[in-house]
């Protein structure tokens, strides 16, 4: 049987495709169409899909969507009366939308792939994003959380999850979330909605955590993990363009304009730091408990966690260390996108009621090119074709020399992160690459940090990360975790200003060139650590095709490029 999952419409389009029950492939549209979020009908992830799976059209069995858009209209409807007059903007904006495709989504599937209008199924929001991470935990049984901005009507949900079977025990719903909250928060710092979320994270650790009692004005946190937002700070319920209002300013002073610089020495920017880690320590306090919930809730010591939320690394560094649980499970697109592998799990195990089949422990879904050299012959790029085991002695000494290496390696990586099929790596060792790569190479803001890229058997001895070996989410960089104290020095532009990193754990069975590299890269260096950050400048989708990688490489202050087999270096 084969089940096409699709999430659209919203930000971060996506297509997922199993064939009897097994992952084939997964990718978000943005890789494709190159517009960062992308957010509309996943045509090219679609085709893309099929192709890998060598399919057609005609040969999709079940297409299941993300979420039910009646369910959702019906929120709209109820919150733009609830607050009338000022939600006529909304109301208005939001009809002329739904009137387009959002409403009539069964008919867009079928026109686009021409399957019969009963081969379609909808699932809500929350439970694909509770399918998407359980159905391939490693867990029989296991406690879920989502948490993300809001879907039809729910906002967070804590859920059981047995074999091929997901119950979902409590929720609570919009406007109350801790998702919009957090967005709130990215705007007034001035970071795009849906996008710098991370940014706010980042800047979180420069600051002292002085506004908590602010931030708590604008939400209650009760004992039992629920909460409540006052929508007199909010502007969110009724409009489209506006997250916070002038009350939530009066209480937080002047906004940060969007574009501006940060000085962590000024005034203005420790105000903002501080902001930022107010917000992130009340978001940490709250999933705790929600955590701590939903494991009294069902008596289950394994967590599995979905939504835009379980992408705040830093919180998910806390579940592991204080929630109680013994192992964690979240899958590499825990956001909007995995949506769409969600709803294809529920259609096969839940609708079907079929066995569970394998765990994702590897995020390597999308498209490769094997021919990538075809690329830069006709683009006339002087490049040099090597064996693995010189292509890795030549970048492992480069590295080592100082120079930043964009490395494309077979199939791109399903989820935000790059994790050594599309990465930019560089020598981890001094803190000075960090302000290197992020003013010269990416072009980004010089506060955001870098991850490291670690073997498993070495994690232990540079990360507080017991049990590496079984630690899915670091499989994916969805932890952040203390480097130890004595290491930091050795790993300065990849340990964060609070003496933090959110490290990648390689398995040679996973990621077996990468892997070697890091091997090989120890044996310049004395650590089997690299920097790796996603193969994209700023305002950039990750790339996925050699052109991209080609055009990425040649407008940035990179130093050689790795295609496959190929190495071009831009000093030969």
């Amino acid at each position: 049987m084969r089940i096409l999952g699709i999430s659209c419409f919203f930000h971060d389009a996506a297509a997922a495709l199993l064939v009897d029950g097994v992952l084939a492939a997964a990718a978000e549209e943005e890789r494709f169409s190159r517009r960062k979020h992308d957010a509309s009908f996943p045509r090219h992830a679609i085709e893309f899909c099929l192709r890998q799976a060598g399919l057609r059209r005609a040969d999709l069995d079940v297409v299941a969507y993300f979420e039910k858009p009646f369910l959702k209209l019906e929120r709209l409807l109820i919150s733009a009366l609830r607050t009338w007059p000022k939600s006529r903007g909304l109301f208005s904006e939001s009809m002329l939308s739904f009137a387009g495709d959002k409403l009539w989504i069964r008919r867009l599937i079928e026109e686009e792939l021409g399957v019969a209008a009963h081969s379609i199924l909808f699932c809500e929001h929350h439970l694909s994003h509770a399918a998407s991470c359980f159905l391939v935990s490693p867990f029989r049984e296991a406690a879920i959380l989502t948490i993300d901005g809001v879907g039809e009507w729910t906002t967070t949900s804590i859920g059981l999850g047995r074999e091929n079977r997901i119950q979902i025990l409590d929720e609570i719903r919009f406007p109350h979330s801790l998702g919009l909250l957090y967005s709130a928060f990215t705007a007034f710092l001035g970071f795009e909605v849906n996008e710098g979320e991370y940014k706010v994270m980042g800047m979180a650790a420069f600051g002292r955590p002085r506004f908590v009692d602010e931030v708590r004005r604008l939400i209650r946190l009760d004992a039992d993990g629920s909460f409540e937002l006052d929508l007199s700070y909010f502007s969110f319920p009724h409009s489209t363009h506006r997250t916070y209002n002038q009350k939530f300013e009066q209480l937080f002073g002047e906004a940060r304009s969007p574009g501006s610089s940060f000085d962590p020495d000024s005034p203005a920017s420790r105000r903002h730091a501080d902001i930022a880690a107010s917000v992130q320590n009340v978001l940490e306090e709250a999933i705790l408990r929600l955590a701590r919930r939903a494991r009294e809730r069902t008596g289950i010591n394994r967590l599995c966690l979905a939504g835009g939320v379980a992408l705040n690394s830093v919180a998910n560094g806390r579940l592991l260390r204080e929630a109680g649980f013994d192992d964690i499970y979240i899958q590499p697109a825990a956001g909007d996108s995995g949506g769409a592998l969600g709803a294809a799990l529920y259609a096969w195990h839940i609708v079907e009621n079929r066995p569970r089949a394998a765990v994702l422990d590897r995020a390597d879904l999308g498209e490769a090119w094997p021919d990538a050299a075809s690329c830069l012959d006709s683009a006339g790029v002087g490049y040099r074709r090597l064996a693995d085991s010189s292509l890795i002695d030549q970048v492992a000494a480069m590295l080592a020399s100082g120079k930043v290496v964009a490395w494309f390696q077979g199939r791109f990586e399903w989820g935000p992160r790059s994790l050594g099929q599309r990465s930019i790596l560089a020598d981890p060792r001094k803190a000075e690459m960090r302000d290197h790569v992020n003013l010269a190479v990416k072009f980004r803001e010089p506060f955001r940090p870098f991850a490291p890229s670690v073997v498993a058997e070495r994690a232990k001895e540079y990360f507080n990360l017991p049990d590496a070996g079984h630690c899915y989410p670091a499989r994916f960089m969805l932890y952040v975790i203390p480097v130890h104290g004595r290491q930091r020095p050795a790993l300065g532009a990849v340990t964060h200003v609070d003496g933090t990193a959110r490290p990648q754990v390689v398995h040679r069975e996973c990621h077996p060139l990468f892997y070697t590299l890091l091997s090989r890269f120890e044996e310049y260096s004395g650590v089997p650590v690299l920097l790796n950050t996603s193969f994209n400048v700023q305002g950039e989708p990750i790339v996925a095709s050699p052109s991209d990688a080609l055009s990425t490489f040649q407008r940035s202050n990179l130093d050689a490029l790795v295609l496959n087999d190929c190495l071009i270096d831009k000093q030969r």
